[in-house]
């Protein structure tokens, strides 16, 4: 892209679709055990870490740049919900399945590609929940 989709909003506007159409990819820490967990989440809602923590087990905290980099070769703003050297425990926002074909990053700050969200979710391994209380 010419412009920067390091954020919903942002992809959102170079694309040319609604923010609830980007597939924001969260990574989030457990806390006890320190293993990752990537979230797969519509742009508008935001990941309601009492949820996740139902989901997972145990709580997860929103991880910081340098444990995403570390967990999944990649940096923020650009991560995409694939492509990394080990399968990660995910999670994909239900909210998504709504769509036809929803945005993700592709790797870099710069990058998106378009995919259908039933086959996204195959693709990952993940599982289909709801993630967040209120849509935002």
């Amino acid at each position: 892209m010419p412009v920067t989709t390091r954020s919903a909003q942002e992809a959102a506007a170079a694309i040319g679709c609604s923010v609830a159409e980007i597939a924001k990819t969260v990574v989030f820490k457990r806390v006890n055990s320190g293993r990752p967990v990537l979230v797969v989440a519509s742009g508008v809602n935001r990941v309601d870490p009492a949820m996740l923590e139902g989901l997972c087990g145990e709580p997860a905290a929103q991880a910081k740049p340098d444990f995403v980099r570390a967990a999944t070769g990649f940096v923020i703003g650009g991560v995409p919900p694939v492509g990394f050297e080990e399968r990660l425990e995910t999670w994909i926002d239900e909210d998504l399945l709504v769509f036809t074909e929803v945005w993700a990053a592709a790797g870099t700050p710069f990058a998106v590609f378009a995919i259908d969200p039933a086959r996204l979710a195959g693709l990952t391994g993940g599982t289909v929940a709801r993630i967040s209380r209120v849509r935002q």
